[in-house]
């Protein structure tokens, strides 16, 4: 069971339950504390990340796949070895191209993804 302020300091993906979150796309949130928080992503082709901001800042990588992503006006491609970095409050959102996994990093830590 996950703190709401710290996970533990040893965390094996295998032990990880996947959440699903909406229709092909689920995640595992892999460690935290109250300044920084990483969350695996996986993707299906044709999942969609909606558009939305948060007053979180936020840097992913892409681990595997193909991904049409938009940070504010800008929309690009992006594979596998890529990343991007969204600062606070800007609207941005994703739409899977190819079955792909994304590693999300935010600070500070997303308490919503948290509750349960």
């Amino acid at each position: 069971m996950k703190s709401k302020t710290q996970s533990k300091e040893f965390l094996f993906g295998a032990d990880i339950e996947w959440e699903e979150v909406a229709p092909k796309l689920k995640r595992q949130v892999m460690g935290f504390d109250d300044k920084i928080m990483l969350v695996k992503v996986d993707f299906k082709a044709g999942g969609i990340g909606q558009m939305h901001e948060h007053h979180h800042s936020q840097v992913t990588y892409v681990e595997s796949g193909e991904f049409d992503m938009t940070i504010g006006d800008a929309v690009h491609t992006l594979r596998a070895g890529d990343s991007f970095y969204v600062p606070p409050h800007v609207l941005h959102g994703c739409v899977c191209v190819q079955d792909g996994v994304l590693i999300d990093v935010f600070s500070p830590l997303r308490e919503d993804f948290l509750a349960q």
